[in-house]
């Protein structure tokens, strides 16, 4: 069984060679701006353009979908759907929904698959969208390691 690897560094100076795929948590409303994605956004203007774009057609926009877009040879960023709204709910509920981060993972690994990828990440859902690793990780290890696809998680320094 395939563990998740940890490292110090930047998830958009992905490690290693062969194909790799960048995954992050997007939101439901068409927001980008903070977070990770200005990371993503100072490297590529390419995933911002298509999340606007798929959001402006509203074709397929909705939890749990992930959008894959080309970077650069042998690279990839997902734009998975995993978080419903940008703040707190009334309840205190965060944004980020697993059941739809699960779902977009599974698009992932056929994503992977499909590429003979690994996969690269920051702690996905934990910063903006409040989630808690203790979630996250279980769910990566079920969708992704466990089925073979290397992961590694960077914590940025």
């Amino acid at each position: 069984m395939n563990h998740i690897g940890y490292i110090q560094g930047d998830a958009t100076q992905p490690t290693g060679s062969g194909n790799k795929i960048i995954v992050h948590i997007c939101n439901d409303v068409g927001r980008w701006g903070k977070g990770f994605v200005l990371a993503i956004s100072a490297r590529w203007p390419e995933p911002e353009q298509q999340y606007r774009d798929w959001f402006a057609s509203k074709k397929d926009f909705v939890l749990g979908k992930a959008q894959l877009v080309p970077v650069e040879a042998g690279l990839w960023v997902v734009n998975v759907i995993g978080q419903h709204k940008i703040a707190n709910g009334k309840s205190g509920t965060p944004p980020i929904r697993y059941e739809a981060v699960q779902e977009g993972l599974r698009e992932v690994y056929a994503f992977a698959t499909t590429h003979q990828a690994s996969v690269h990440m920051p702690r996905i859902g934990c910063g903006l969208a409040g989630g808690s690793w203790d979630k996250i990780a279980p769910i990566i290890e079920q969708e992704l390691t466990d089925k073979g696809v290397q992961v590694t998680v960077y914590d940025f320094n």
